[in-house]
């Protein structure tokens, strides 16, 4: 199931360790430790994530790709539905959830099993 797809993006997102999904900003958002690390879009199913400055530098050079408003300045991206493979979007959904894990105390980290 692709995790640009709202069904797709939950079963994806829920399974990584210590995540919430709530509705937000009219779009579901995935949370770690209380702290966003993606979120799916209303409707068209472009993805919001963190990631890190080269790969920031690096993504919104491809098409289909950019920083995502508002949160751009913390090196977010948003990519359209496609921009992406799918191992490819997964591989960052996880490396979002982990540089925003990373960031927790550790004792926040301890309490999610991280």
């Amino acid at each position: 199931m692709s995790p640009t797809s709202r069904a797709g993006f939950e079963r994806f997102v829920a399974g990584l360790p210590g995540t919430s999904l709530v509705e937000q900003w009219e779009s579901v958002v995935a949370k770690v430790g209380g702290k966003v690390f993606c979120l799916l879009g209303p409707s068209d199913g472009s993805i919001a994530f963190k990631v890190s400055q080269t790969s920031f530098e690096g993504l919104t050079a491809c098409p289909g790709i950019g920083q995502a408003p508002y949160f751009a300045r913390g090196q977010w991206v948003t990519a359209k539905r496609g921009a992406l493979e799918e191992e490819t979007l997964r591989a960052y959904l996880k490396e979002a959830h982990r540089i925003i894990a990373a960031k927790l105390t550790k004792k926040a980290r301890a309490e999610l099993g991280l």
